[in-house]
């Protein structure tokens, strides 16, 4: 069975984030269920003075590949986990997607992306939920976080929108190196230009000390942008972190 998890709200600006929290349930379900999990993907929703945050109102996704008979058991260890483990004060809300059963994909991803430029209510979460026939649960405070949850999930699923959690390190400052390198690694699918136009792996890159993919087209993809740094016998260089806050 094919499944999306996402979890938004339960973090404060003392307590680990809500992508840690996250990366934890997907360890625990994969040491404990033998669910294969996905990389953890960050969605941006709307920033408005009506909508209470942290710092970046964002929600956190992941998928997972698992047996069955294991999703209520695994809604149940998500569940319990926030309780657990949320942050005084926030307002944690858990979302639990069966993809292989989702029969109008389309309304969840549209509940996604309205989630990034309106405020939307938690009644309009729970009905979009149970219309789709997906899990959806709050687990302390306001349970506002069902409505980012909700939202996560469906723009993992829309396949275009969010940052994946971590970096991939270089050693010093910057370097230049065969795309080649970059797609040898676990965690990228391709390297592309904004434009969409994929970069063969034999041509050379100027790569930053650290490298971020972003989820464009399904795929786990790192950006470049044509290189401005005088003397630089490359065309491309990586993305910055502040030319990928729009993703």
């Amino acid at each position: 069975m094919n499944i999306m998890v996402c979890i938004d709200d339960t973090d404060n600006l003392n307590s680990p984030g809500t992508g840690d929290l996250a990366e934890s349930i997907a360890a625990g379900i994969t040491r404990t269920r033998g669910a294969s999990c996905s990389m953890i993907s960050r969605h941006q929703l709307y920033i408005h003075e009506d909508i209470p945050y942290t710092s970046h109102n964002s929600s956190m996704c992941f998928r997972a590949v698992i047996q069955t008979e294991q999703l209520e058991d695994i809604i149940q260890f998500g569940s319990t986990f926030l309780e657990e483990t949320s942050a005084p004060g926030s307002d944690p809300g858990l979302c639990v997607v069966n993809v292989d059963k989702l029969s109008t994909p389309d309304a969840l991803i549209t509940f996604g992306t309205l989630a990034k430029k309106q405020v939307l209510t938690k009644k309009e979460a729970y009905e979009t939920a149970k219309n789709l026939g997906i899990h959806l649960s709050e687990h302390g405070g306001t349970g506002n976080g069902v409505i980012g949850a909700l939202a996560g999930t469906g723009l993992r699923l829309g396949g275009n929108d969010g940052r994946f959690k971590g970096w991939m390190h270089f050693e010093g400052r910057e370097r230049i190196m065969k795309a080649g390198r970059l797609y040898d690694s676990p965690f990228v699918d391709r390297v592309c230009t904004r434009e969409g136009v994929c970069i063969s792996p034999d041509t050379d890159i100027f790569v930053d000390y650290k490298v971020k993919t972003v989820l464009l087209d399904h795929k786990a993809t790192v950006l470049v942008a044509p290189a401005q740094e005088t003397g630089s016998v490359s065309s491309w260089r990586t993305l910055k972190k502040r030319e990928l806050k729009v993703y």
